[in-house]
């Protein structure tokens, strides 16, 4: 009996332990799963859980903007540090996009009426926000988004009527050498 109950304690351990995906907690299996964890943990103002969704530098650039604006480090994490979390319910989430260590997802921003791409690494077990990764360029796009490919393909739709030159740029002048002074 104490084997099984034993047992049973090491399951629920374990399994507890991988459900959070690392020692330090937070985060999410997949980029939609670690922005649903940061949008709920925003709701609930929960401080400690909104820094356990973020990557390491986004809690170091963080704290740097706490620093320089005089604010509390608190305030900085109120909103997760993407307006995305002002919907008062769950915003539409899309374009779920992996390379490597390095994901993105297009949460609707509601206040300014687009299309957002936010940035996600793996790390520590689980996907973060990771802000403070693309403020110190350590963040590379996975591949570029749905919304940015849409108003690509919308612009070159649009520019169907602009001729094109077969000699290159028409705008181009070409430079025709003056005859030397002493040739004349």
């Amino acid at each position: 009996m104490k084997r099984i109950v034993s047992l049973f304690l090491l399951l629920a351990v374990s399994a507890a332990i991988f459900a959070c995906g690392s020692a330090r907690g937070g985060g999410g299996a997949s980029p939609t799963e670690a922005y649903t964890n940061l949008f709920n943990a925003v709701k609930a103002k929960d401080t400690e859980a909104i820094k356990a969704n973020m990557t390491k530098r986004s809690l170091q650039f963080a704290e740097m903007a706490a620093q320089q604006y005089k604010t509390p480090v608190e305030k900085v994490f109120e909103n997760g540090m993407t307006a995305t979390t002002y919907s008062p319910t769950l915003p539409e989430i899309r374009d779920e996009r992996i390379n490597g260590n390095m994901g993105a997802i297009e949460v609707w921003n509601a206040r300014d009426s687009k299309w957002e791409d936010l940035p996600f690494i793996f790390e520590d077990g689980a996907w973060r926000l990771a802000v403070g990764d693309q403020f110190a360029d350590s963040y590379r796009l996975p591949a570029k988004g749905r919304d940015f490919r849409e108003r690509e393909a919308a612009n070159a739709l649009s520019n169907t009527m602009i001729e094109v030159s077969p000699q290159g740029n028409a705008n181009l002048v070409p430079m025709v050498p003056k005859p030397a002074p002493d040739a004349q």
